[in-house]
């Protein structure tokens, strides 16, 4: 059964693709035959001809239903992977979907809490505030408490859906790659998976409540953003209760005049809420389009946001998050070499790539934007245009730093539309100044000493057998091989010559550390 519904959904796909002219667009970078059969025999060639290829894809996938949206959505973030005149028509995609009914909302609600809705809830709606491909909400009342929740309800079905969808996709990847020459630089695969990964996430609510939990805890004591609260005896993996928030919509500028809120002030405060997100707590909330993001009516003076939906969250390695802080100071000072030179060491590029190219690219690519007043520039769209200008040295970037360029995007767009006079730099660097050189604190080192001090003197103690180890293969080496004999030689002499030292250089070593602990740890 599974095998005759993707057959029946790659003809559908194979028809919308010759529909839109999809079909059209490598037909000049291919060297199959068929391919160009096909896009010249289609019937729609000469109306899509002059439509631009992100128009294309972008109605192409929204006629392919909810599923194919999303992947549009996150495809939308991936200018290491597409041209930015596709990823601007894509970005255009909107996730909006019809109601499922409200019986099967209650039966999934009562099966996956076993419990009798009217056991639990009063004044349940059955009219859903919001529907999307996924899920959908409805207002009520706990019993208990009386007090006001949201429910987030899964659509019955949406796991069998959203497997049988990554199935087509998949097979529609290998379809490109085989006819498709230069498929290998849109690394669909990856691209795949990456959507297949975050999907599965947003499929299990109770996820998305423990998202909720860790960011609420993050800004306990911060006035800048309100998390709502986790019902969760009321939460499984398909149904996710929280409180029913009360905020404005962080577009609705009238709104927020009538109530005479400060909007410089609220701009600010959401730069602020990112980067503390990023740098402090490493924890970001990585879906923060307006439809996720409300400003509270509290304090029109120092204004707050109140943010929903953390299915989606992402974080940093240590490394990842100082190469980024580093990367980010750097095109803020227009450092080009030293932002050259970190793409390079942080695995962006290939390794192969010539560095004063790629120092040129990032001139020519920022240097014009830079003639602008910095409070003008957007640096969500000047990381794009990096982006898409390093894509030809082979750009690859991990999946959550590309969640984070998703992430500031929706930042500064949204603080932007709020004020328009945002200086996103003139906030942004002192942090990164600030954060870097905290990095190399005496505090930073005391609270590394103490989170790693027993791997610390594991790997000090292990040290000595692992030199000499080494030795050994050198040994090996001179031995086995007749290349580069005499250099062989002369560095194992130099190590045997230091062998006495090593053993007091390791205790030195540890004893520096403990003394370090000693006089630092309270």
């Amino acid at each position: 059964m599974n095998i005759i519904l993707s057959i029946i959904d790659c003809i559908k796909i194979l028809f919308q693709s010759i529909r839109f002219g999809i079909i059209n667009i490598p037909i000049e970078n291919s060297d199959s035959v068929i391919v160009r059969i096909l896009g010249f025999c289609n019937p729609f060639f000469i109306f899509n001809q002059k439509v631009p290829h992100g128009l294309r894809i972008k109605n192409f996938l929204e006629n392919l239903g909810p599923m194919f949206i999303k992947f549009g959505q996150l495809l939308s973030t991936r200018t290491d992977v597409v041209s930015l005149e596709i990823t601007s028509h894509l970005r255009g995609l909107t996730d909006q979907c019809k109601p499922f009914s409200t019986k099967a909302a209650i039966d999934a609600i009562e099966s996956g809490l076993n419990i009798k809705i009217n056991d639990i809830f009063d004044d349940f709606e059955e009219t859903p505030l919001a529907a999307a491909s996924l899920a959908q909400v409805h207002r009520a009342k706990l019993k208990s408490t009386s007090e006001k929740v949201v429910i987030k309800v899964l659509r019955p079905g949406v796991h069998r859906q959203v497997r049988r969808n990554i199935r087509v996709m998949r097979v529609a990847g290998l379809l490109i790659n085989l006819f498709y020459k230069e498929s290998y630089r849109l690394r669909l695969k990856d691209v795949i998976d990456d959507y297949e990964r975050t999907i599965l996430k947003e499929l299990d609510l109770k996820v998305e409540a423990a998202n909720t939990t860790v960011t609420k805890k993050n800004f306990a004591d911060s006035d800048l953003l309100f998390i709502p609260k986790v019902f969760w005896d009321q939460t499984a993996v398909n149904v996710l209760t929280i409180e029913e928030i009360d905020g404005i919509g962080c577009t609705d500028i009238a709104a927020m005049d009538a109530l005479n809120i400060d909007r410089k002030a609220l701009a600010e405060n959401g730069v602020k809420i990112f980067l503390d997100q990023v740098f402090r707590d490493n924890f970001f909330h990585a879906d923060m389009h307006p439809g996720n993001i409300f400003v509270s009516k509290e304090n029109i003076t120092c204004p707050s946001y109140i943010a929903i939906d953390c299915a989606i969250v992402g974080s940093l390695s240590r490394e990842d998050q100082y190469n980024l802080a580093r990367m980010l100071q750097a095109t803020l000072k227009q450092d080009y070499d030293k932002l050259s030179q970190l793409f390079i060491a942080a695995g962006w590029v290939s390794s192969d790539t010539n560095k004063s190219d790629l120092e040129q690219t990032l001139r020519a690519t920022c240097e014009p934007i830079f003639e602008k007043p910095l409070s003008e520039i957007e640096f969500g769209s000047l990381l794009l245009y990096l982006f898409d200008s390093t894509r030809q040295f082979g750009l690859s970037i991990q999946p959550s730093l590309i969640l984070l360029q998703k992430t500031l995007i929706h930042i500064e767009g949204m603080g932007r539309e709020i004020y328009s006079e945002l200086d996103f730099w003139g906030l942004a660097e002192p942090y990164l100044d600030e954060w870097i050189s905290n990095q190399f604190s005496p505090i930073k080192l005391k609270e590394f000493l103490e989170q790693n001090h027993y791997e610390i003197l594991d790997k000090a103690s292990s040290l000595p057998g692992e030199i000499f180890d080494l030795l050994d293969s050198i040994k090996f080496l001179a031995n086995d091989g007749k290349k580069n004999i005499d250099l062989v030689k002369n560095l194992e002499a130099s190590l045997q010559n230091q062998r006495k030292w090593q053993n007091l250089t390791i205790l030195t070593l540890i004893g520096i550390i403990m003394i370090l602990m000693g006089t630092m740890l309270p």
